[in-house]
């Protein structure tokens, strides 16, 4: 059954009155004091609730304030506090911020939330949620085991921070989402703590502040192997340690969901996965839709674990995904149609593989001659590729895939007699040589359209990239030697897709996909000479319908007027907030050398008299052999300009 998108119901009364603290400090044992707001009920000191810790650097001031308003009055007025606290030197909390997901981090969350379980309106009992570095550290916190978390909820994050994060993939730099997120970071960084809650030492701490922030895309850059720094806050390393009930949540459309197998698979905590068709947001709101009633999924979760209520959540199968249908290829879609099935374990006994081979007749079911393939794809292969961490907002997803399977190598079945669906990560085994020490390979896996339905239209299902110099590991990878043959395993993205009868499906070879992913050091051919790829797919089976999820339920919105384009107001705070962007990303089709980004955004606060205003650029180029990093911030308050800072640095390529 296709279920339709809903527009989430907005809840204005609750089981429990609901009362907020808008800004209160919590002491750390080094004199640092985070800052908190929190929700609960009016009565919690009489009848203490469990705290549900949220815990970002996105200031909960005014970052995620329109999304904090819909969730956490919510969670407060079914029973729990929902707290969210400002990390070290972000928001209104003291301190300075370095870097991601530090130990420092994860250190400070324990003191939080042992200070919850003490306060006189909390159970004792505390939860962590979060969604993607809030989900991140909800699984760090988790594998340290502090006493008072008794489950957590994570959605759209990830288990290995070097493998499958914003950063790298496949051991290849991403690029449009790796530089975007490292912009978005360095300027969020720089806004300072709101004088209307810190009072006059928010000039002091804003000057810190811009006075010590990093140039974080230098430390990226500086860790090009998956060494000691990416494992560091990997729960992959560990999986033994994290204890506490986890819930795992994303989406197909996300660039986090191949986390979510995966954790499932190799955790041994009781846990549950739930993968929608949404991209990077909360489930009662994302897009594409279905969105689903993903609060109330949440308080069932609570209930279980942290009030002891028997819900029958543990009853169910430890993973329910949405099995997507085919659908016409578009850059944004506002719902994907497709329904629910469940899994009572991962990964599925009964899944089976289908094996393709690489062939001269393209893909076939048996072996088949092929002649050496040589793929030396154009540096602008990939302008259909979309975003690697869409939001679903705009127009971020893979749109049809037609123009860049034309400028590379294609293997094609005949129309398909049966329809598949598939369900997992598809691989793909190759031989090859190449005549360079690095060069990418991406896989992309579509589905062709037949040709009297909408012209052969080709839907990326799942892609994959490998920095072949990293074929034996992110650890220690080696450069190619040119001519030698090598056996590599390319591994792409889980899916959840149907494959009607009558397509095609088409994997399609290139050595270049930019912008999402940063150009190799020289423009490499490889040639395939022998290759199968392995499709899991889910059986059919005899199946009663899953539990239908309830209607997307939220707390009522916190009022924001559109002032000018870029513009908005929270009116309850009279806050203006501003953001104004332009990029330029540019390749030539025969010089991997000749990729440049350039990010400069200008954000600005206003309230009143108080006016701020922050100028952020940030450049990539490179060389064969360096990368080359240019970045410049300058800060004002009012017409005084107070900070003026440049970067440059050149950081070598290793095997990159």
């Amino acid at each position: 059954m296709v279920q339709q998108a809903s527009a989430p119901v907005i809840v204005t009364a609750f089981p429990r009155e609901v009362r907020e603290i808008e800004h209160t400090l919590i002491p750390l044992a080094d004199g640092t004091r985070l800052a908190a707001r929190i929700w609960l009920p009016a009565d919690a000191e009489r009848h203490p609730v469990p705290a549900i810790l949220e815990y970002l650097p996105y200031r909960k001031r005014d970052g995620t304030n329109d999304r904090d308003a819909l969730t956490h009055p919510y969670l407060a007025g079914h029973g729990y506090a929902g707290v969210r606290v400002d990390i070290r030197g972000s928001g209104e909390s003291d301190g300075l911020l370095f870097d991601e997901y530090t130990t420092q981090e994860q250190d400070d969350a324990i003191e939080v939330i042992a200070w919850l379980a003490r306060q006189p309106w909390c159970s004792g009992a505390v939860g962590m949620m979060g969604i993607s570095w809030g989900g991140f550290n909800a699984l760090q916190v988790a594998a340290r085991r502090p006493p008072a978390l008794g489950a957590i909820v994570s959605l759209c994050s990830t288990d290995d921070r070097y493998a499958d994060d914003v950063h790298y993939m496949g051991g290849g730099l991403l690029g449009g989402d790796g530089l975007g997120w490292a912009s978005f970071f360095f300027r969020s960084m720089c806004h300072p703590p709101d004088p209307g809650l810190v009072g006059e030492r928010w000039r002091a701490m804003w000057r810190e502040r811009l006075d010590n922030v990093p140039l974080f895309l230098e430390t990226w850059l500086g860790h090009q192997r998956r060494g000691a720094y990416w494992k560091q806050g990997s729960i992959c390393e560990d999986y033994a340690a994290v204890r506490c009930p986890t819930f795992l949540v994303g989406g197909w459309t996300d660039g986090y969901s191949n986390a979510i197998p995966r954790m499932l698979e190799r955790l041994s905590c009781p846990r549950k996965g739930l993968i929608g068709p949404w991209a990077h947001a909360y489930p009662h709101f994302a897009r594409p839709g279905p969105q689903i009633g993903f609060l109330q999924e949440m308080l069932r979760w609570w209930d279980h674990w942290l009030k002891g209520i028997d819900t029958g959540v543990m009853d169910e199968p430890m993973l329910r995904a949405w099995m997507t249908e085919s659908v016409k290829p578009a850059r944004h879609h506002e719902i994907l149609p497709g329904r629910w099935i469940e899994e009572p374990c991962w990964p599925p006994p009964d899944r089976a593989v289908h094996r393709l081979f690489l062939s001269d007749g393209g893909l076939v079911t048996k072996g088949a001659p092929l002649d050496p393939r040589p793929i030396s794809t154009p540096q602008t292969v990939g302008k259909e590729a979309g975003q690697w961490c869409p939001f679903g907002g705009g127009d971020d997803q893979a749109g049809d895939q037609r123009g860049d399977d034309a400028r590379s190598l294609t293997f094609e079945t005949a129309p398909i007699e049966r329809t598949f669906e598939l369900l997992g990560a598809p691989v793909l085994d190759l031989e090859l040589a190449c005549d360079k020490p690095v060069a990418h390979l991406v896989a992309r896996l579509c589905d062709v359209r037949p040709a009297g339905q909408s012209t052969g239209e080709s839907l990326r299902l799942s892609y994959g990239i490998l920095n072949l110099a990293h074929r034996d590991g992110h650890e220690t990878p080696a450069p190619l030697v040119a001519g030698r043959r090598y056996r590599v395993r390319l591994q792409l993205n889980d899916a959840g897709a149907v494959l009607p009868a009558g397509h095609r499906i088409r994997l399609a070879l290139s050595t270049s996909y930019w912008p999402l992913l940063w150009p190799a050091p020289e423009r490499a051919t490889v040639t395939i000479l022998r290759g199968a790829l392995d499709l899991p797919i889910r059986p059919s089976r005899v199946e009663t319908a899953p539990r239908p999820f309830a209607e997307p339920q939220t707390a009522p919105p916190d009022r924001i007027t559109t002032v000018a384009p870029g513009v908005k107001r929270i009116d309850r705070l009279g806050l203006e907030l501003g953001t104004h962007g332009r990029s330029r990303w540019h390749v030539e089709d025969d010089d991997p050398t000749s990729a440049v980004a350039e990010l400069a955004h200008t954000d600005t606060l206003a309230r009143g008299d108080w006016t701020i205003r922050i100028e952020t650029q940030l450049r990539l180029s490179c060389t064969r052999e360096t990368f080359l990093v240019h970045a410049s911030l300058r800060a004002w308050e009012g017409a005084n300009q107070v900070c003026s800072r440049t970067w440059d640095r050149r950081i070598a390529r290793d095997c990159l």
